[in-house]
């Protein structure tokens, strides 16, 4: 292509705050346009729904960050990162996604997904009994952040004791903005993790319980698939991945409705339309931005667009899922929209394993807030909220007031 790679500004707080300008203007562009990415790393940008769709079950796309021919994409991992997520399903291609995608799937299923509404509404109500006296909170800190750090800590069987630990080293893991933070402080927050993990599994193969890890054990160990370093990846994987887009999930969806007060008033009247409303928020402003990077295993086109062996190939998904050719009025927020095959949590293979949870999370967490929390609004003007960076997006924090109720 003969246009010159397009920045995505990430220091750019107004940029962060909202990049749907832009990335319009990229896909009215043209399908596939280079961009040059934080840190300066440069990839093939898929702007389109239709080719995004298609991108994400492409077998000549690899998610095996080994594949890639720029090495500082492998230079810029700790060396722990390195050692640990490369194994797991996250970044493996069949037959090893395969494999591990399957003894996951026996441990993580849809009943004790399911068995967890009580604990989740239980917990849930904990947290907003704590704050509704009050009459304001910072929900990310007091509600978005621990609702899910509990429930993945209980299903996965992490003690109580060690919770904020796993908060603050996962933290320094992921929540990575514009500018590369300390490079030693991130390793070190690895490999306390890859210690920890080491022994929490140790306890539950001495001491198994009702939980995930425990279950995984079991299956490693009756069907030798999967070995130490994988179930160590495993757990890393649960672990980090099991909280932090459901964070940003509660968080963009609250922010989202208390900018548009008609759906707001839609949901207090008719919280049935609750799970599609979950659906709406994650096409709207989803927990992944600007999307899902692949790895081009040999010289493939896309839409017409060559694109070279080796090349970084972002999938842009929340470009994708406000594709007018997909989505009528994509830029409008809908909660009573319909037909919502949004890419939030990718296609294919890679297909979240998560989704059905953070579903559940995130509708226990918005019908209960909006019920006990009347005349929710923020507490400072839009402009002054603060949005992550670096590929998970969702506000770092969101000071809100509502009429308290002190007989909670």
């Amino acid at each position: 292509m003969s246009q010159q790679p397009v920045l995505l500004p990430y220091a750019d707080p107004a940029f962060m705050a909202d990049p749907f300008p832009l990335y319009r203007q990229l896909r009215e562009d043209g399908p596939v346009r280079r961009a040059v990415l934080a840190g300066g790393l440069e990839a093939w940008l898929v702007t389109r729904y239709e080719d995004c769709l298609a991108a994400l079950s492409d077998s000549r796309l690899s998610s095996d960050v080994r594949d890639a021919s720029d090495p500082r994409l492998l230079e810029r991992l700790p060396a722990t990162e390195r050692e640990s997520m490369l194994r797991t399903m996250l970044r493996s291609d069949p037959p090893d996604h395969t494999r591990l995608r399957r003894l996951v799937s026996k441990a993580f299923t849809a009943r004790r997904v399911a068995e967890l509404r009580p604990r989740v509404q239980e917990i849930t109500d904990g947290l907003l009994d704590a704050i509704v006296p009050a009459g304001k909170a910072e929900l990310v800190e007091d509600f978005a952040l621990p609702l899910p750090v509990t429930v993945i800590s209980e299903l996965l069987g992490v003690p109580v004791a060690d919770r904020d630990d796993f908060h603050r080293w996962t933290d320094d893991m992921i929540l990575r903005g514009a500018e590369p933070p300390d490079p030693a402080r991130i390793d070190r927050a690895w490999r306390h993790m890859r210690s920890y993990l080491t022994g929490l599994l140790q306890d539950k193969r001495a001491r198994p319980g009702d939980d995930l890890l425990s279950a995984l054990i079991a299956t490693r160990d009756e069907e030798h698939q999967l070995d130490e370093d994988e179930l160590i990846a495993m757990a890393f994987l649960l672990l980090v991945a099991g909280y932090i887009t459901t964070v940003n999930l509660i968080g963009s969806g609250i922010a989202a409705l208390l900018a548009h007060p008609d759906q707001l008033q839609i949901l207090r009247d008719d919280p049935e339309l609750l799970p599609g409303a979950i659906e709406e928020f994650l096409r709207y402003d989803g927990p992944v931005n600007p999307g899902i990077a692949r790895f081009a295993r040999e010289d493939v086109a896309i839409a017409g667009v060559a694109i070279p062996r080796g090349a970084t190939v972002l999938v842009a998904s929340a470009i994708a899922d406000r594709d007018p050719a997909q989505f009528p009025h994509p830029d409008r927020l809908d909660v009573t929209r319909q037909d919502n095959a949004h890419l939030a949590f990718g296609h294919g293979i890679h297909y979240c394993l998560g989704a059905p949870l953070a579903r559940l999370e995130g509708q226990i967490a918005m019908e209960t807030a909006l019920r006990r929390l009347p005349h929710l609004s923020l507490a400072v003007p839009p402009s002054e909220l603060r949005w992550r960076s670096g590929g998970l997006r969702g506000p770092e924090k969101l000071p809100v007031t509502f009429t308290p109720d002190a007989s909670s």
